[in-house]
């Protein structure tokens, strides 16, 4: 693809903050709906050490060694933040953070938990988008008052990973709030199908949280938010979009047939042991 820029370090600053910025915001959003909350954003070394609750999958680190070496005494302090507040100590490493980084990792205790596919692709007035296989289906962002209704379409769209229910409307509850988060509804005969959320970062757009109900599945709907998300985003100016996919998935096939690309395999790292 024409312009598109190469796999690098520069690429992965770039992705890595976007998304850290993106969740801190959610998580800094949360606190001040929910002042009891205990949400916190520490920020060491460049990176970003967030929590949002014991059990939520924000509570975690993004772009540890991406933009500076990491010391000792940084893991020190976003170890103590973590254990500060009875949660895991989490840490999700890009690979162009360096071996000597998941060497660390490993000496101080930490063991792989979890991989994901780093995808991401460019925009400009030149992208071309393909079409979608039902023209029945229509694809449009909410509207202020139905996070209700995307809440129980995404609901059922994961039912296949367990009851989400309490965090979609947990989800929806404070990106309605946000200027930088955007949720989407695929719709077949006026019936929701599909779900999907656009967050715009300085120019990086992130898709997350896209999902189609049992019965409707293979109609196209994941397309059809593909393309309509990447114009919602083009048109408010980004120019590069990425999406984090579990590696191997039909979430990574479906953004590789829309022109992504993958830049790394990021790899999410929990402490087990304390040191001695």
């Amino acid at each position: 693809m024409p312009g598109t820029p190469f796999a690098d370090l520069a690429l992965a600053r770039r992705l890595e903050g976007a998304e850290g910025r993106a969740s801190a915001e959610f998580v800094a959003t949360r606190g001040k709906l929910d002042p009891n909350s205990g949400t916190a954003v520490l920020e060491v070394a460049g990176a970003l050490a967030m929590f949002d609750g014991a059990d939520s999958l924000l509570t975690q680190t993004f772009g540890l060694g991406v933009l500076e070496e990491t010391r000792d005494e940084h893991l020190d302090a976003i170890e103590t933040f973590f254990r500060e507040r009875s949660a895991h100590v989490d840490q999700e490493i890009c690979p162009l953070a360096g071996v000597k980084l998941t060497a660390k990792l490993v000496e101080r205790g930490y063991r792989p938990i979890e991989l994901g596919s780093v995808l991401y692709r460019t925009l400009s007035d030149k992208t071309v988008f393909h079409s979608e296989k039902d023209t029945n289906l229509s694809v449009r962002p909410i509207n202020a008052d139905e996070g209700t209704l995307w809440a129980e379409t995404a609901t059922q769209g994961w039912a296949d990973f367990g009851d989400l229910r309490e965090l979609m409307h947990n989800v929806v509850r404070v990106n309605a709030t946000r200027d930088d988060a955007q949720e989407f509804l695929v719709e077949s005969e006026g019936k929701p199908i599909a779900a999907g959320e656009l967050l715009m970062v300085e120019g990086v757009a992130l898709l997350a949280g896209a999902c189609t109900i049992p019965e409707a599945r293979r109609q196209g709907a994941q397309l059809a938010l593909f393309n309509h998300r990447l114009q919602y985003a083009r048109q408010r100016g980004c120019d590069l979009v990425m999406i984090v996919a579990e590696p191997g998935s039909s979430s990574q096939r479906n953004a590789e047939r829309n022109g992504f690309r993958l830049a790394y395999t990021r790899t999410k790292w929990r402490l087990e042991k304390t040191q001695s």
